[in-house]
């Protein structure tokens, strides 16, 4: 039976659980989440940095910690994992991680099971969804890393992907910005790529209910004069900086 390899919650289980989306073109929708592991970049700001930055990866993150791979990911049939989402109740599934688009294959088998749901899908915008997987999906949130990630730009800006995303009208761009000069490179790709602002949100950088308010509100001013879209981070209000939520 296909495997998918997931991210764990505080008790060690795997990170499946219904929520509301907290970001983007689906913010504040009720969804069911499923957190897979793994990821090909490494942000230093990353907020779930326990799905890849594990003991012995010298990849940089801001706050030095790493995660021992084994209390920290599980593997399940897909067969499982349909069974726990469709427990959940929810309509639409929304995919995180990590990158979860490194798990594809798999990905394929289990939205074969999950016949009639939303497929929603976090991605760094790296990895191109073979059609196995994109036939079944109904949005893509597409979060390209800038230089103040920490990622090589090679790695994170590869031209056919942004090509791939700016024509793909079930891509949604999602920008993190942790200063005003950030957007200066989102305005380099938009001129570049053609991105579609009506599918384009800003997103201010921050794990606390304080520092995402600071930045928004010199984040709404330039959404306001580029003709962006703003995007807060719901579940950092409601629950935290938490896993599960």
């Amino acid at each position: 039976m296909t495997q998918l390899v997931l991210a764990t919650d505080d008790t060690g289980g795997p990170e499946i659980f219904a929520s509301v989306q907290g970001e983007g073109a689906s913010a504040g929708m009720p969804v069911a989440f499923l957190r897979l592991s793994r990821c090909n970049l490494a942000c230093v700001w990353c907020d779930t940095a326990y799905t890849w930055h594990f003991d012995g990866d010298d990849r940089g993150h801001r706050d030095g910690k790493t995660f021992d791979r084994m209390a920290n990911q599980v593997k399940l049939d897909v067969a499982d994992i349909a069974e726990r989402v469709s427990a959940l109740g929810q309509k639409r599934l929304v995919i995180t991680g990590g990158e979860p688009l490194l798990q594809a294959p798999a990905l394929a088998d289990l939205f074969k099971l999950l016949d009639g749901m939303d497929i929603e899908i976090e991605t760094n915008g790296t990895v191109d969804p073979p059609g196995s997987v994109d036939i079944y999906v109904d949005q893509y949130n597409v979060s390209p890393k800038l230089a103040h990630s920490g990622n090589d730009a090679q790695l994170a800006l590869i031209p056919k992907m942004l090509d791939r995303w700016a024509t793909d009208e079930r891509a949604f761009l999602k920008f993190v910005i942790a200063e005003p000069t950030d957007v200066e490179e989102v305005l380099a790709l938009k001129a570049k790529y053609g991105f579609n602002p009506k599918r384009l949100f800003l997103m201010p950088e921050g794990t606390d209910s304080e520092t995402l308010h600071t930045r928004a509100k010199w984040l709404a001013v330039l959404c306001q004069e580029h003709g962006f879209r703003l995007s807060d981070r719901l579940h950092i209000h409601l629950f935290g900086d938490t896993r599960g939520t």
